[in-house]
């Protein structure tokens, strides 16, 4: 199933941010606490709630709360909107390769 063009732009808005790209990558290799995620990358907690914020609306992230304390929050990054986004831009991709094949076919066509 394909993601719909909304999913695809909210994908990409939310990682049209260097701070959230960087969240995405360290996310990449495990879930981390928000606290840990904004010493990582040099943010106050009030800079990373806001970019957290932003990759979760972008279904980018999800959130969960350790059993032994609901104050803490564990972000996971959730690959989905990753793969929609992967093969919009492979479609993509073979859509320019065939208009270039295309193009250059007529080119050399010409006199």
């Amino acid at each position: 199933m394909s993601a719909q063009p909304a999913e695809i732009d909210a994908t990409l808005a939310a990682l049209a941010d260097p701070h959230r790209r960087r969240a995405v990558d360290i996310l990449a290799r495990g879930p981390r606490p928000a606290g840990e995620l904004a010493r990582e990358l040099g943010l106050s907690a009030p800079t990373m709630s806001r970019h957290l914020r932003a990759l979760r609306e972008g279904g980018l992230v999800e959130e969960s709360h350790p059993d032994f304390d609901a104050r803490v929050r564990i972000y996971a990054l959730r690959l989905q909107p990753m793969v929609h986004l992967l093969r919009w831009l492979e479609e993509s991709e073979r859509l320019w390769s065939e208009q270039l094949t295309a193009f250059k076919a007529h080119v050399e066509r010409a006199p």
